[in-house]
């Protein structure tokens, strides 16, 4: 083996990063990308928009005014735009399709023009303790017992059970009452918001005599509450 010269490895020395090094460009660009985005997502987050909530209890087919509603600056996300922005002026022409509670943000899809309102206001009397713990934006469930014209029980009308006729209406007025048979009340009127295909059946039971009684739906606004 002698007279052999075996070749002697060489130490590579490690150059330094430069700025023309592609994978230094590349990592740096994208530590720029993530810081940028990583900002964009904190600010978007923390975003306040301007929308419009009730002042009071809004009932479905009444026109809404500067005087029905005021401006919050709340976070919603991308569900901003769900809501009726008070970046500007009411459009004109706006009504409430839909009950809106006291306090809520109002949604653009119970806001419409009044060409899109298929409700009417009825003036009925109910019995007074049904009524007792009603407020205006209730909503209720509209029983009635209808008068079977047989003999009448202790001088008093006979009446049929208890049909349900409409489900979740809105409260629109409590008129007062204390005037009402010298003080001694046995029945209150109530302004209900219905569905102009009911309007009339209603009305029949109304001219019949028949007694109405409200139940306020689970979790509804009512007095007291």
């Amino acid at each position: 083996m002698s007279g052999i010269d075996l070749a002697t490895p060489q130490a590579q020395r490690l150059r330094r990063p430069s700025w023309r090094d592609r994978r230094l460009l590349v990592g740096l660009l994208l530590v720029l990308l993530s810081t940028a985005l990583g900002g964009w997502v904190v600010s978007r987050a923390d975003r306040t928009v301007p929308v419009y909530a009730a002042q009071r209890a809004l009932v479905p087919g009444e026109a809404v005014s500067a005087q029905d509603v005021r401006r919050v600056d709340v976070l919603l996300g991308e569900a901003d735009e769900r809501y009726l922005s008070a970046a500007s002026d009411l459009p004109p022409d706006l009504h409430v399709l839909r009950a809106v509670g006291d306090g809520e943000l109002i949604p653009l899809a119970a806001t419409g023009t009044r060409d899109q309102v298929r409700t009417q206001v009825v003036a009925l009397q109910v019995d007074t303790t049904s009524a007792s713990m009603l407020e205006v934006g209730s909503i209720v469930d509209v029983f009635v017992n209808r008068p079977t014209g047989g003999a009448s029980v202790g001088g008093r009308p006979a009446y049929g059970g208890p049909e349900q006729v409409l489900e979740g209406a809105t409260v629109a007025a409590l008129p007062d009452a204390s005037s009402v048979l010298g003080g001694v009340v046995s029945q209150r009127p109530v302004q209900l918001v219905v569905p102009v295909d009911k309007v009339q059946a209603l009305i029949a039971d109304i001219d019949l005599g028949s007694r109405i009684t409200l139940v306020a739906a689970p979790g509804a606004p009512r007095q007291g509450s």
